[in-house]
């Protein structure tokens, strides 16, 4: 990847609310057509990056660069351009439950009036089969499937727009284990058919390497280790050793401690 632009390029991201500091200075680089996974205790601050990346928080200082360009700096017709380029997989699936779930999946469609109705169910239909659902489950309600059905169907709206970076917030939460590899294994399929960027925010391991090329943690607003999420298990740094493990003693709880 030498003399490759980074996708996403983050560089001295700071946030704080109130005397909380959340992000303490965050630099990462997002490689083109990799996945990243972001990892870290409650509360670290995963969340609020994905927010100062989408535009849903505005950070304190710091640079965002997708592909080069700092959005931070550009008109905001020009941010809204760059950010609709992304797709997101909320983490509790973000259905509207008014509506049927063709029309959940055909949303920004039909809101951006890019299709006719008959047109964007016939569409819906498809990103429903790539997911691995039947077109008779458009004209279901969220209410009547299951976790898994939903997060599929939330996958599908989130692929919708052929986005080329997606995020995904806690994509297995609520979902039983073999439930949540098969989530995992339908946004590898995704990601790589799109050849979109991806980066997801995990507290699940299992789901961390068989979603991630490359892993990152942020403790106390930093980033402390980024590597292949292959070696997410073997670190070699405290911290990040003590989380992946899930052992009660260690730097982090002794920190809590005081």
């Amino acid at each position: 990847m030498n003399g490759t632009t980074p996708k996403i390029r983050l560089r001295n991201l700071r946030k704080r609310f109130g005397n909380k500091v959340v992000l303490d200075g965050i630099d990462l680089d997002i490689m083109p057509r990799t996945s990243m996974v972001v990892i870290g205790g409650s509360g670290s601050g995963k969340s609020v990056l994905l927010k100062c990346i989408l535009g849903l928080i505005e950070p304190d200082s710091g640079t965002i660069e997708i592909d080069g360009a700092d959005i931070l700096r550009l008109p905001r017709h020009e941010r809204g351009a760059i950010r609709s380029r992304i797709g997101m997989l909320f983490q509790n699936g973000a259905l509207f439950d008014s509506l049927p779930v063709w029309e959940n999946v055909a949303f920004g469609l039909l809101a951006e009036r890019k299709a006719t109705r008959a047109d964007a169910a016939a569409r819906a239909a498809e990103f429903l089969a790539e997911v691995g659902l039947g077109a008779s489950v458009g004209e279901l309600y969220p209410a009547e499937l299951s976790g898994g059905m939903q997060k599929r169907v939330a996958l599908a709206r989130a692929i919708a727009p052929r986005p080329d970076i997606m995020f995904f917030d806690e994509p297995t939460t609520g979902l039983d284990p073999i439930m949540g590899a098969v989530i995992d294994g339908l946004v590898v399929d995704c990601v790589k058919r799109l050849g979109s960027t991806a980066v997801a925010i995990t507290h699940d391991m299992a789901s961390a390497r068989r979603i991630g090329d490359d892993a990152a943690m942020i403790y106390q607003g930093r980033i402390i280790w980024h590597g292949p999420a292959s070696r997410l298990m073997e670190s070699g740094v405290p911290e990040v050793d003590q989380f992946t493990h899930g052992r009660r003693e260690g730097p982090i709880q002794m920190e809590l401690r005081g």
